[in-house]
């Protein structure tokens, strides 16, 4: 590493600032564009099964976008504190700065802001992410923050989770990650089958399936809630001390696992003890059904005897008796 000056060379273009993610604005964006391909079909549909027929569409829809978007977003856990802190390493010029820890299921995102953003004639407004995923490598992406002469705070607060750390922090959090991105995963799968089963439709089976997608989203949760519980090492610039607390991304799982359990067990009582309702929910025509089980019915009874037979039944009994003995 080059020295220039006493201190670790600053290059221009940092990071965006927070949380702006351009996987998320697909995905939302994507979800956004079926929600607007089926309002355009709302007129076509009849009567008063529009209102709960653009319900389930909304419904269905929310859970999938917020399954696929927590994934990647990353803030399942953030903190901020504002300190007086140096800024540069070998050098003892003080910035006042807003410091911000974001902690995802795929890596950890340092955020730091100045106050004012121009200090020491430089502009302090850095985002950095470090990954620990499955094929990315958080102790060289932090190695290449040290070449890039990072801030002294981002390198502080990253170098936590690093596995040289005696935080001892970095294997449990990758794993949670881990396995909670895969349970969400299977959510999706699951959330998947069940608006499959709903279309068809097949009621009770679907919310079977709103349940196991409840059901795995909570336990998404926790896991995370695992690696959020162990001890963690003080960050501590001076007197100000950073710690972090659930963010947005756990309270919107676990508000649409809550969710997905009422909608799967609604469907399961309401199939069980009224499920003329539940038909009314779904748009099933009655009247169809039953003109269906007539027509079922009809081809199983005997074909209607023809002409020829009628006339033959018809004959009175006295001359079928004569013509008989004539016969004989």
């Amino acid at each position: 590493m080059t020295l220039w000056n006493g201190s670790f060379p600053f290059y221009p273009g940092a990071n965006a600032c927070f949380p702006f993610d351009t996987t998320q604005a697909v995905i939302v964006s994507i979800f956004l564009f079926m929600l607007a391909t089926f309002i355009i079909i709302l007129p076509g549909i009849r009567g008063r099964g529009r209102l709960f027929w653009f319900l389930r569409v909304v419904m269905g829809l929310f859970v999938g976008a917020v399954i696929l978007t927590v994934q990647f977003t990353r803030d399942w856990e953030t903190g901020w504190v504002t300190a007086n802190t140096s800024y540069k390493s070998f050098s003892h010029a003080p910035v006042n700065a807003d410091i911000g820890l974001h902690i995802g299921l795929a890596g950890v995102n340092v955020t730091l802001v100045g106050n004012p953003v121009n200090q020491v004639n430089e502009t302090i407004n850095y985002n950095e992410h470090f990954a620990w995923s499955f094929n990315a490598d958080y102790d060289h992406s932090y190695s290449e923050g040290l070449e890039r002469g990072l801030p002294s705070p981002i390198l502080y607060v990253a170098e936590k989770f690093t596995t040289q750390s005696p935080c001892g922090v970095h294997r449990q959090y990758r794993i949670s990650g881990h396995y909670a991105s895969l349970t969400l995963w299977m959510a999706f799968c699951t959330w998947l089958v069940s608006i499959l089963l709903f279309s068809m439709p097949i009621l009770l089976y679907g919310g079977y399936m709103l349940l196991l997608t409840a059901t795995l989203m909570l336990f998404s949760l926790l896991f995370f809630f695992t690696a959020r519980n162990t001890p963690k090492c003080p960050i501590q610039f001076g007197p100000a001390s950073l710690k972090t607390d659930y963010g947005g991304s756990f309270w919107l799982t676990l508000a649409t696992g809550l969710l997905c359990l009422l909608l799967g067990l609604g469907v399961i009582i309401l199939n069980s003890m009224q499920p003329e309702k539940l038909k009314l929910v779904f748009n099933l025509d009655e009247g169809k059904g039953e003109e269906e089980e007539k027509v079922r019915g009809k081809s199983y009874l005997p074909a209607e005897p023809s002409s020829s037979a009628q006339d033959l039944l018809m004959v009175p009994l006295g001359e079928l008796c004569e013509v008989t003995a004539t016969q004989l």
